[in-house]
């Protein structure tokens, strides 16, 4: 029986058994059902059971029809504001692919690395990283992913080939992207709304530095690591993709500029400028008016109306319907299955499991609550877990006695740290739709990762809180 067949059969039967048995003590018939799709999705994503993009279809006939949410309510789950910086962000790659501006930004990141494979991983992951501590991880993602693309092709990289530096190159991406966003306050809103919960809760103030002090050196050890289990599980060292050819390839990307290279240029830049001063224009504006989404569209938008110079707009509709439609569906689906485990009180009911960890010492709770979260977030939207998990680690905070900072805080790092599934993160559906992910690899350099991370976020803030004179 193969693997396919298997998680296709476990993942009917494991909702089925949702529909039949009873709820655990405490737990809502509806979030029963969620708990019920959320094992059925996961069984049938992990496992190709059919393409993930129709297994995305699933909140939709299942929500509904369990009362866990009405068809319009899981329909708008579907295209989440999130969703618009995905599609802007796709017409912005499409329209740097289609001027060679790609080409040109590969070949300067290439040339500042050095002549192995994973010299390039690192540095292209290093670069991911810094710039997604300035604007959003999805953002991030889509600026660097052409750049990637570009260097495989210049490689000898084959379309669709998964193996070796192949899936490397944006996984790493995908990774880094997530990770950088820890760094900085504005790197994700999750860590917004994890810094005010814990304030809320907890009456305990973090500042943007402080948050830095903290997430900065957790960042610096988690790209190296992320780039190693990659290397590892894609096995770079016997891939036959050499960084030198793939530059000289491309070397005619550093001649004079284009006029649409320039004309993209000035417009990526905005864009840029606009994603990293957002959360200081949003409020000059009516309220959720100007978000990383608004941001994005707009400059998609723009890409239809901006002369590229030589008589034509930088992208046409037939060049932008290479848009990876079935990306934007899976990731909707992930996000619509996420609403689910919230409106239906699952991700409460599952914070409040916690509660019995009271007991064990401090840095044993925190590292089973951090891995704990760390599974959760795998499912849910990474702001739906902080906001039902933060009320509960504030709970637990009294218990330790000690600073809650040290529960507190790797909780919240922990709400974005979610590496295995294409749908799990923007970045991760970004790097999917490259074609160059094989989803069995993605899910064990992913499942190695959150492993590894459990230890890493909770070691590391406890270091740093001694080291910054709080311990």
């Amino acid at each position: 029986m193969t693997a396919r067949r298997i998680g296709l059969v476990a993942g009917l039967v494991l909702f089925l058994l949702t529909v039949v048995l009873p709820p655990p003590d405490g737990m809502s018939r509806e979030a029963w059902t969620a708990a019920g799709l959320v094992m059925w999705m996961a069984a049938w994503w992990m496992t190709e059971a059919i393409p993930l993009y129709a297994t995305a279809l699933l909140p939709f006939i299942v929500l509904p029809l369990g009362g866990v949410a009405d068809a319009n309510k899981t329909a708008a789950a579907y295209y989440s504001p999130i969703i618009f910086i995905f599609i802007g962000g796709a017409f912005l790659a499409l329209a740097i692919e289609r001027t060679g501006l790609h080409r040109r930004l590969a070949l300067w990141i290439m040339g500042m690395t050095g002549a192995k494979s994973w010299q390039l991983l690192l540095g292209v992951m290093a670069a991911t990283a810094i710039l997604s501590m300035m604007i959003s991880n999805t953002s991030s993602a889509l600026i660097m992913m052409p750049m990637a693309v570009a260097m495989l092709a210049a490689g000898g990289v084959e379309p669709g080939e998964t193996d070796g530096f192949a899936g490397a190159l944006p996984m790493g991406i995908a990774f880094a992207a997530s990770i950088g966003g820890l760094g900085t306050l504005i790197g994700t809103p999750t860590n917004v709304i994890g810094v005010g919960l814990i304030e809320q809760a907890l009456g305990v103030k973090i500042s943007f530095l402080q948050w830095s002090l903290y997430a900065l050196p957790l960042v610096a050890l988690a790209i190296p690591l992320a780039a190693f289990l990659i290397a590892k599980v894609q096995r770079i060292g016997s891939s036959p993709f050499d960084p030198v050819a793939a530059r000289a390839s491309i070397a005619d990307g550093g001649g004079a500029w284009s006029v649409p290279e320039k004309r993209l240029m000035v417009v990526v830049v905005l864009a840029m400028l606009a994603w990293v001063t957002q959360p200081w224009t949003e409020p000059l504006l009516p309220k959720g008016g100007l978000t990383d989404g608004t941001i994005a569209a707009a400059a998609g938008l723009a890409m239809f109306l901006l002369p590229d110079g030589t008589g034509r707009p930088m992208l046409t509709w037939p060049e932008a319907n290479r848009a990876p439609w079935d990306v934007v569906l899976m990731f909707g689906g992930g996000l619509a299955m996420a609403m689910g485990m919230t409106a239906s009180g699952l991700a409460e009911w599952l914070g409040q499991a916690l509660l019995p960890l009271a007991s064990l010492p401090p840095f044993l709770l925190v590292l089973v609550v951090v891995a704990f979260i760390i599974v959760i977030t795998e499912f849910a939207s990474n702001i739906a877990t902080a906001s039902g998990i933060m009320p509960v680690v504030a709970a637990l905070a009294p218990s330790m006695h000690a600073d809650p900072i040290l529960i507190a805080l790797p909780a919240a790092i922990a709400a974005t740290w979610g590496f295995m599934l294409p749908a799990g993160t923007g970045p991760n559906a970004l790097a999917w739709a490259t074609g160059h992910l094989s989803l069995k690899r993605m899910i064990a350099a992913g499942f190695w990762l959150d492993v590894a991370g459990a230890i890493l976020i909770a070691s590391v803030i406890w270091a740093m809180h001694g080291l910054l004179g709080y311990g």
